[in-house]
């Protein structure tokens, strides 16, 4: 299991309705969390560390994130974060 980061153009998060998505925001903290469905999310703001069995990786505001069903991580919010989500 793999969490993917990715860069998306304006118009393709547009057509994929990620700005219809219901918001969820974060102050700096650290937690463990699992998925147990697939969730995408786009980030408008903040800075986060992921942790997981495999290693560590980084995102912020401008990417596009999968976390994959049935991973577990610690979330590491280094910057306060406010993003669009999807579950499933």
């Amino acid at each position: 299991m793999k969490i993917t980061v990715e860069s998306i153009p304006q118009d393709e998060l547009e057509s994929r309705g990620i700005f219809n998505w219901p918001i969820w925001t974060c102050e700096e903290s650290e937690f463990p969390w699992s998925y147990p469905v697939q969730e995408s999310c786009y980030l408008l703001e903040g800075k986060v560390e992921v942790n997981t069995e495999t290693g560590t990786i980084f995102f912020g505001k401008g990417d596009y994130v999968v976390f994959p069903k049935g991973i577990s991580c610690t979330w590491k919010v280094l910057e306060p974060v406010k993003k669009h989500y999807t579950m499933g």
